[in-house]
């Protein structure tokens, strides 16, 4: 599981071939032993890592929308996924 950002405490990470279970494509945050899943859009689809850190998230998420689509092609083929900078 490639962590592909990290910023404010609040690590992000993208599986390879991980286009199944959440039928859309996302990425995982881990912020302070929580987990939540994240749509491209920012958009909470499941778990809870706070209200803060979730606006975070979708903040980068809005900032990062072209690295993020481009990160999930390569991830779902298996392929090395790029890290994509902080929140400005």
């Amino acid at each position: 599981m490639p962590k592909i950002s990290e910023f404010f405490g609040i690590s992000v990470y993208m599986y390879w071939f991980d286009d199944s279970r959440h039928k859309l494509p996302h990425f995982h945050a881990l912020f302070e032993g929580k987990m939540a899943v994240f749509g491209l859009d920012g958009a909470c689809l499941a778990g809870d890592i706070g209200p803060r850190a979730s606006r975070l998230v979708k903040e980068w998420a809005t900032e990062r929308r072209t690295e993020l689509n481009a990160a999930w092609e390569k991830a779902i083929k298996g392929k090395e996924v790029p890290w994509i900078k902080a929140i400005n």
